[in-house]
């Protein structure tokens, strides 16, 4: 899979569902994760995290959204449950992507959402714990940005393998002179 993304959480306060979230990042091959606004005990995190991510895995804490860098080219998505927000089955993942999750008990801030390139919803009844949204999110992006066959169109169909990559010789591209 060609890209990178990182996760991250504005105003996690439930130590147990950050560290599910952040170990879940790091399973699913994060770049990097952040926090924005935290409000939670790093000690208790690790009793989660059980992958030790911090020992391998980038970790940013911005107090504010305004403090908050990402690197360049990179698109942040917001998951919320907007009536605006695009369902995730629907969503094209970008190669270069951040996604953020809002605070267990409440929504994105006003100005994480004004940051936010994209806004997608997991097409729920209610909400799920941050953790589990998270976990949600990275598997769809797996299976709509990784080198998967198709499904079958139906259960006792055959798999049908993706063909053997091939890669052919130089291509050479001159401009042509324009006179």
């Amino acid at each position: 899979m060609k890209g990178f993304f990182g996760m991250g959480v504005e105003g996690g306060s439930k130590p147990m569902n950050l560290g599910n979230l952040l170990r879940s990042a790091h399973s699913f091959g994060a770049s990097f994760f952040f926090t924005v606004a935290p409000n939670y005990d790093s000690r208790k995190v690790k009793q989660s995290d059980t992958s030790d991510a911090p020992k391998t895995l980038p970790l940013y804490n911005y107090a504010t959204v305004d403090e908050m860098v990402l690197p360049k080219g990179v698109k942040l998505v917001g998951v919320e449950l907007t009536d605006e927000s695009i369902e995730l089955p629907s969503f094209c993942h970008p190669l270069q992507a951040a996604y953020v999750l809002g605070p267990e008990k409440g929504s994105l801030s006003p100005e994480m959402q004004a940051r936010c390139d994209f806004i997608v919803k997991i097409p729920m009844k209610f909400c799920v714990n941050v953790g589990v949204a998270g976990a949600i999110v990275l598997y769809d992006r797996l299976i709509s940005t990784g080198k998967f066959p198709a499904r079958p169109v139906n259960p006792r169909a055959k798999i049908v393998p993706l063909p053997e990559h091939f890669q052919g010789g130089q291509l050479l591209r001159t401009r042509k002179d324009q006179n």
